[in-house]
């Protein structure tokens, strides 16, 4: 493990790959989250990033190379459940702040936990439609990430990126909490739509299949005035 690790060009370094596995460099060493594998190469530890337990993971897997994740962004995670993708999140933004945001109480105490190996992740319990209570939290932010899965997706995510005012967006769309009676398809389509009469760009959208069934990523970009 480890010969063939090379970083992904357009993640500026922060991603690797080996023998087609992703890792993040683990900006807490020997700290485990949800049993993802460790190694160690030249005293640099690496995180095993796996697809099937992080869409934000399958998105790169599946060939998705649009990355608005600089060493300093500020991220405002929508849905941070324990905070499996979350701890990747924080690895990727070592000198940033990850702001984890999550409505249900079981989940939210694990998110905790989480959050105490990861000293630049903050838990927030909080309700992803109403950003305006974590408003007090910060003022702007440079991401957001949503990975809501209810109805309104996309809304979810124009919402949070105009409080916070946010220069990029992903959401992972889930079309079975949009419509159960609708196409993946269709629900994706219309989720762009509705991104694109908030104001917003859409510079990718990437279906997740095998990964996640039924999902597709939307990255988002706020245009330059």
């Amino acid at each position: 493990m480890g010969d063939t690790m090379e970083a992904l060009g357009f993640t500026d370094g922060r991603v690797f790959a080996d023998r087609g596995r992703l890792y993040t460099i683990s900006s807490c060493p020997g700290k485990r989250i949800y049993g993802e594998r460790l190694f160690t190469k030249e005293g640099t530890e690496y995180r095993e990033w796996d697809p099937r337990r992080s869409k934000l993971s399958a998105y790169l897997t599946v060939g998705g190379k649009r990355f608005p994740f600089a060493k300093d962004s500020k991220v405002l995670y929508l849905g941070a459940s324990s905070g499996t993708t979350p701890s990747h999140v924080a690895d990727l933004c070592p000198e940033g702040k990850v702001y984890c945001v999550e409505f249900a109480q079981r989940m939210f105490r694990e998110l905790v936990g989480t959050c105490e190996t990861r000293p630049n992740m903050m838990p927030i319990l909080g309700d992803a439609t109403k950003p305006e209570g974590y408003s007090m939290f910060a003022d702007s932010v440079d991401v957001v990430y949503q990975d809501v899965a209810q109805k309104h997706q996309a809304a979810i995510l124009c919402d949070n990126m105009d409080a916070f005012n946010a220069r990029f967006g992903m959401v992972a769309v889930k079309a079975r909490s949009e419509d159960v009676t609708a196409s993946p398809d269709s629900v994706f389509r219309e989720a762009e739509r509705a991104i694109l009469e908030r104001g917003y760009r859409v510079i990718d959208s990437r279906h997740l299949d095998p990964y996640e069934k039924d999902h597709a990523m939307i990255v988002v970009e706020r245009p330059i005035q």
